[in-house]
C-alpha cells in the first residue's frame, strides 16, 4: 500500500461517514487539533492561507498480518438514535473500504469502530 492509498482510505472513510443520516461532523482528536492548528500557523506564515488538511475523526491503520483497522469519531444529530447511526456508519464505511481495496486488487480484511463522542 501507498502512501496515496492510505489517504484515499482515510478520505473514502470520512466521507462514508458524513453521508449517513444523522452524522454531523467528524470529531477530531487531541493530535488532530494541534496538528491542524500547527499546519495553518505555518502556512499563515509560508503561503499566507490557511486550509482544512485530511479527515479529522478518522484514523487509518494497517495492521502488520494486512488489515485495515479503522476508527471513527462521530458527533450525531440528537434527534437519532445513536445506536442505530453507529451501526449504519459502521456498514457503510466497511462496504466503501472494501470496494476501494477490491478496485485496488487488493483484498483485506476491514475493521471499523465508530465511537459516538456527543450529539448536538
Amino acid at each position: 500500500m501507498t502512501g496515496s492509498d492510505r489517504e484515499n482510505i482515510h478520505r473514502a472513510t470520512a466521507r462514508a461517514a458524513l453521508d449517513v443520516p444523522g452524522v454531523v461532523a467528524l470529531q477530531p482528536a487531541l493530535a488532530d487539533r494541534l496538528a491542524r492548528a500547527a499546519s495553518r500557523v505555518y502556512e499563515a506564515v509560508a503561503a499566507g492561507s490557511t486550509g482544512h488538511h485530511g479527515a479529522a475523526g478518522v484514523r487509518c491503520e494497517l495492521t502488520p498480518a494486512g488489515a485495515w483497522h479503522l476508527e471513527v469519531r462521530c458527533i450525531l444529530d440528537a434527534h437519532h438514535r445513536a445506536v442505530d447511526v453507529a451501526r449504519r456508519v459502521r456498514e457503510d464505511v466497511r462496504t466503501t473500504v472494501t470496494a476501494y481495496l477490491a478496485q485496488q486488487g487488493t483484498a483485506a480484511p476491514v475493521t471499523v469502530v465508530v465511537t459516538v463522542t456527543r450529539t448536538v
